[in-house]
């Protein structure tokens, strides 16, 4: 296994032990970058996968940045997410944007250890699961933690923000500003 040393994942470790927790950093020479990635790399289930995603919304001061925390098997519906947060406006940001608001890039971002105070939602999905793998900092890094744990170390918010299982393949989705997608 590569070298754990990098600046990112202490950054991770440092803000868990602000909250009484260890977290044990597993690095890895391949990536980890995406949820089927992780899964293949510590041989878990997709839906144990912890996708950060950040999705931002333009507001009367500033770009307003939120943390989904969704599980690998499921989507964002990103209406849900606006409802939940109040942000009709919400976007997913772009890879810069995402790297400006938590200080990580994508593939790699945390639940948590942003470089400054974000909003997270959770998939409550991820309750599912005893433990649940996160990504640490680096794109080929991870580490496993209980759902409970999870939820207190991002100081998340727990809600129904992925898209429906039942929707029929193919059908029409609403987006958070009104307009239509396909699946």
């Amino acid at each position: 296994m590569p070298e754990d040393s990098h600046p990112a994942l202490q950054r991770v470790r440092d803000a868990a032990a602000r909250k009484g927790v260890q977290v044990d950093i597993k690095v890895f020479s391949d990536s980890t970058h995406s949820a089927a990635e992780a899964a293949a790399a510590v041989g878990a289930e997709l839906g144990q996968i912890v996708k950060s995603l950040v999705f931002v919304a333009p507001t009367e001061a500033r770009l307003e940045a939120v943390v989904a925390l969704v599980s690998g098997a499921n989507r964002v519906d990103i209406a849900r997410l606006a409802a939940v947060t109040g942000l009709s406006s919400l976007r997913r940001a772009t890879a810069n944007e995402a790297t400006e608001m938590t200080g990580f890039t994508i593939g790699g971002i945390p639940p948590f250890a942003h470089k400054r105070p974000l909003r997270v939602i959770m998939d409550p999905d991820l309750g599912r699961f005893p433990i649940v793998w996160a990504a640490a900092g680096t794109p080929n890094a991870v580490f496993a933690v209980p759902p409970g744990t999870l939820r207190s170390l991002a100081n998340a918010t727990v809600a129904p923000i992925a898209e429906s299982a039942e929707r029929p393949a193919g059908q029409e989705r609403p987006r958070a500003d009104g307009a239509r997608t396909s699946a």
